[in-house]
């Protein structure tokens, strides 16, 4: 393996969750996928000592960095100092308006980041509610999560994040990545996951909180089958508009019923109105 060269003096800080990325071959392999390009509105989330950064920079020639670790923005700004388009936003990504990065004459987002796991999952759906100005996005994640990102029904990865995850976007596992590429080497294996947002949703439910909560209650109890799991949310006439009307099997599991027939159920059961608890 050959180690990126990086700025000495920085030791990565647990209560950020940081492990930097130090393989050349894993960097370049990233970088490849992600095909920077001049005039491209690049979002780099957690640079971390700038393994990618310079990269991207190099390819690019502008981007925007958003890192919450004070500490390392000096040493950021040094290192990339000769490049007038580089712009540090100290700030946590978790409540960034990504919005202002975007919008008017300026190209969509492209987001990249090494996403500490703790964070991974509700800064992912963040960013969905600026989707409208996000052309990709490529993740670092832990291994596990991406599984369950890119899963399929049938699939013991898939759940609740894998359908919400996939209304709203193309999900593609690119490639593994092992624990000695980092320094400090976690404990889990990781991956590179590519979600570009849908420009027309492929299925569209009627009313969003609704699907969410079906799915939520679906899968709260994933062993059970669907007669058993839905009985917070449906009365009698309910499980009949899905076994008459949808021709669903309701002993089936959570996890063996596809987006679109969720999406079926809710728009079938609710459609647009708010939710009822049955009574």
């Amino acid at each position: 393996m050959t180690k990126a060269k990086l700025p000495s003096g920085h030791k990565a800080r647990k209560r950020f969750g940081q492990n930097f990325l130090v393989d050349m071959g894993i960097i370049n392999h990233i970088v490849r996928q992600i095909q920077p390009k001049p005039g491209d509105n690049l979002v780099e989330i957690g640079p971390g000592q700038g393994a990618i950064t310079g990269p991207l920079l190099e390819a690019a020639n502008a981007l925007n960095v958003i890192e919450l670790d004070r500490d390392l923005i000096p040493v950021l700004l040094a290192q990339f100092a000769k490049y007038r388009d580089f712009k540090i936003h100290s700030a946590d990504a978790l409540n960034f308006d990504f919005a202002q990065l975007a919008g008017g004459d300026k190209a969509p987002l492209r987001v990249i980041g090494n996403l500490p796991y703790n964070i991974s999952t509700p800064l992912i759906f963040h960013l969905l509610e600026h989707r409208q100005y996000i052309r990709d996005m490529h993740f670092m994640l832990q291994k596990e999560v991406v599984l369950r990102l890119a899963a399929s029904p049938g699939d013991k990865n898939y759940g609740r994040l894998s359908i919400m995850a996939q209304y709203f976007c193309d999900v593609e596992l690119l490639f593994e990545v092992p624990p000695e590429s980092f320094d400090p080497a976690p404990k889990v294996d990781s991956a590179i996951v590519r979600l570009i947002p849908h420009t027309t949703l492929p299925f569209v439910a009627q009313n969003l909180d609704n699907f969410s909560r079906l799915v939520k209650t679906a899968f709260a109890q994933r062993r059970k089958t669907l007669r058993n799991g839905l009985k917070p949310l449906l009365d009698a006439q309910g499980y009949a508009i899905i076994e008459e009307q949808l021709k669903l099997d309701l002993s089936q599991r959570a996890e063996n019923i596809a987006l679109s027939e969720y999406i079926a159920m809710s728009n079938a059961l609710w459609g647009e109105a708010p939710f009822q608890q049955p009574s």
